[in-house]
């Protein structure tokens, strides 16, 4: 009976070691299944004959015996099978093994240890084949009349079958040993030589009959499905046969995953190297999720830099590529704990592809060079934060929080208890201060969520974003208003809005400088009116903040009276307030230093001259003239600006070109 035998579902192609073993000589092709593999014995072919001539004499038995003549039919051709991998087994433990173990403890020629890693566990799986599985098999074939059934048999050596991930997952390594020592020993290439010119070996390479091991458990599989398929719906081994297929289906699973464990520490162990094996980072429990370069932008330059990550099951490493590969090829900069992490992507009009990664202790803008890699880079670590958030016992830390929670209001309620009632009236007077006071500030909280501030890295603000102090929206010069940027928050302030210091729980190096908001949130500090008393004027409306939420918003060029000189800005048409032209610096800005009430302006096209796309806002003597940078936007601009003009508001806003 032929069967087109699969490779095994656990031994992996790879091209590369396929090329390197051809290279060395090595063949390493499967055997053909037909090859001393399905020898009917003449009785059995005898059987076979009579079992037909009695069919023709006796037609009315002819279902039945041609059934049972199937069923016996493949146990013969296991137990067939059985024998000749038996015999393949005790070449290679009692003579290859055996021959090799005594050269390397009579001469040194190969290390013991060397032929023991070649062989791994073969001798037990000889003994057990050899002395339990065969033996059962033969008893039962010679008694098959009596008892037709091989499922209980295959229940119970199932079991065992998993000894034979060991050997399956040492298979790679093994072959790499005997090409490495048959070009670095002689003894030891003549030696294998000898024994495969000797008969029992069939002219086959030592590499041949190492792989009957690793091809065994599917050809069970195979056999025993072809069994249960014959089997007669009545038959009493149906539900054994049934069972016993389940059970070596598990033992293949088995080696399955002994393999992919194998590559996984292989390849973890090549990133370490490739790391400078640092101890704080190898951890054999790491699974790495992706890897690659990314563009890191800078909150300083408003520049991109190349960068390399490794994302693993737990950690991100944030890497830089080595000029000179000395050893490591990759110095880690920072980690990012997976644990508390997020990740979403930026609509960002100067860096397309770009997305944040905010960890507890330290946030980036990457970029990616398109749409789908961005898109991959997410996705993995999205799949990171969630195989995290499920391996950790999320309901337990609810449970402390609000225990937590309870005990800190116990506290302060217990000590209350104590204060006179001048003094709980000062308490309570103090809170309702800072209350007020963020409630005519939210700046803080809208960048920044209260209750992760000075808890996890900020997002900082990129000092190109913005042409003014976050929070006096005084101007920044380069001598005397320099940009500072505040470690809660992640605005970026002046000096003297940002001349205090408080403890942070992400960064536990001392205090750090913060903006006089996150000052008062996190300490519950109050400061002299003169720090916050001002109210907000006309133009202090922060651009992030309407630009969200605008009918119109782009970079647009104010032209000059002669048409020449410009100065670029960003220009919103607010949804709440939709009759003015707001004008900033930059789209971070908290303060426009122009604003145009738009109500009777008209609007005028201007023909198109040298690619320029030109329109104005006439009223009067009073006219701007505004340069945008696609025909597009010029148009889009122009209608949103004559709607506003007549006092009409468009039902759909306009979103942000990109």
């Amino acid at each position: 009976m032929n069967h087109d035998w699969p490779r095994a579902p656990w031994a992996h192609r790879n091209p590369e070691k396929e090329q390197t073993h051809a290279q060395s000589g090595l063949h390493l092709t499967a055997p053909h299944p037909m090859v001393s593999y399905l020898h009917p014995s003449a009785a059995g072919g005898k059987a076979m004959s009579e079992v037909k001539g009695t069919s023709v004499q006796h037609s009315h038995m002819l279902s039945s015996l041609e059934l049972n003549s199937e069923e016996k039919k493949i146990a013969l051709e296991l137990l067939e099978t059985e024998k000749a991998y038996v015999n393949r087994l005790h070449l290679l433990d009692q003579i290859f093994f055996a021959e090799l173990m005594n050269e390397a403890r009579s001469g040194k020629t190969i290390p013991e240890d060397v032929v023991k890693m070649i062989f791994s566990n073969i001798s037990s799986i000889y003994q057990f084949h050899s002395q339990f599985f065969l033996p059962e098999l033969q008893k039962r074939m010679e008694n098959w009349d009596a008892n037709s059934r091989i499922g209980d048999i295959i229940q119970k050596v199932a079991p065992f079958l998993k000894m034979y991930s060991e050997y399956v997952k040492n298979f790679d390594k093994a072959v790499e040993l005997i090409t490495t020592w048959s070009e670095k020993s002689l003894p030891f290439q003549e030696l294998i030589s000898n024994i495969q010119r000797q008969e029992i070996s069939a002219n086959l390479t030592l590499q041949h009959h190492m792989l009957e091991p690793v091809q065994r458990i599917p050809r069970y599989e195979l056999l025993l499905k072809d069994y249960i398929r014959k089997l007669p719906p009545e038959s009493l081994d149906r539900e054994d046969a049934q069972k016993a297929l389940e059970m070596i289906f598990t033992a293949a699973k088995h080696s399955n995953a002994a393999i992919a464990e194998m590559e996984r520490l292989q390849n973890l162990w090549e990133v370490y190297h490739r790391l400078g094996l640092e101890d704080d980072i190898v951890d054999p429990s790491n699974e790495l999720i992706k890897e690659g370069p990314i563009q890191k932008i800078s909150f300083r330059h408003n520049g991109t830099s190349e960068k390399y990550l490794f994302l693993f099951n737990n950690l991100l490493l944030y890497c830089v590529p080595k000029v000179i590969h000395v050893g490591a090829e990759f110095q880690v900069h920072s980690r990012i704990d997976v644990e508390g992490m997020k990740v979403r992507e930026l609509n960002d009009v100067e860096f397309p592809h770009a997305f944040l990664v905010s960890g507890k202790r330290r946030t980036l803008e990457l970029q990616a060079r398109s749409q789908e890699e961005m898109s991959d880079w997410i996705k993995a670590f999205q799949t990171a934060i969630d195989k995290k958030e499920k391996r950790n016992e999320s309901f337990k830390l609810a449970i402390q929080g609000s225990e937590g929670e309870i005990h800190n209001f116990s506290v302060i309620l217990l000590t209350a208890i104590h204060w006179s009632i001048l003094e709980l009236f000062a308490f309570i007077s103090c809170l309702k201060a800072i209350v007020e006071f963020f409630q005519t500030d939210k700046t803080c909280s809208s960048h920044c969520q209260s209750e992760e501030l000075g808890k996890r890295a900020p997002q900082w603000v990129r000092d190109k974003l913005v042409t003014m102090c976050m929070r006096c929206k005084e101007p920044f010069n380069a001598i005397t208003r320099r940009r500072h940027h505040c470690r809660a928050c992640g605005y970026v302030v002046c000096a003297r809005c940002s001349e205090y210091k408080t403890e942070l729980q992400y960064d536990r190096n001392g205090p750090k400088r913060v903006c006089v908001k996150c000052y008062i949130f996190l300490t519950g500090h109050l400061l002299p009116d003169e720090h916050h008393g001002k109210n907000k004027g006309i133009l202090e409306k922060e651009s992030a903040e309407i630009s969200g939420q605008s009918l119109m918003c782009s970079f647009l060029q104010l032209l000059d009276k002669s048409g020449k000189g410009s100065t670029r800005g960003w220009f919103v048409i607010p949804r709440d307030d939709p009759l003015v032209l707001y004008i900033y610096a930059a789209p971070q800005d908290v303060k426009a230093h122009t604003s145009i009430p738009l109500l009777g302006y008209q609007v005028r096209d201007m023909p198109q001259n040298d690619t320029r796309y030109v329109f104005q806002l006439t009223q009067s003597k009073q006219i701007y003239t505004l340069l945008a940078e696609t025909e597009e936007l010029k148009q889009r601009w122009m209608k949103a600006i004559a709607q506003a003009a007549h006092g009409k508001e468009e039902e759909d806003s306009f979103d942000e070109l990109e």
